[in-house]
């Protein structure tokens, strides 16, 4: 994780523009890695409750924004 480390350190630069980018950049990441564990918990059998109780969203909210990949 040394992508996220990285990025983390950046998110709190002086220059806006600097943190800015890191942060943006986490915020595709952390999309990213969501897709990836709520398409393992649903081969693994998972409800869309389950998932979203983790996630600490609605179910509707999360098979809204997975429910079609």
């Amino acid at each position: 994780m040394t992508e996220a480390t990285d990025l983390a350190a950046r998110a709190g630069d002086r220059d806006p523009r600097v943190g800015l980018r890191a942060v943006a950049a986490l915020r595709r990441l952390l999309e990213q890695l969501e897709a990836v564990q709520v398409r393992s918990a649903r081969a693994q059998g998972w409800s869309w409750q389950e998932i979203a109780a983790e996630l600490g969203v609605s179910r509707q909210a999360v098979h809204k924004k997975h429910g079609r990949r």
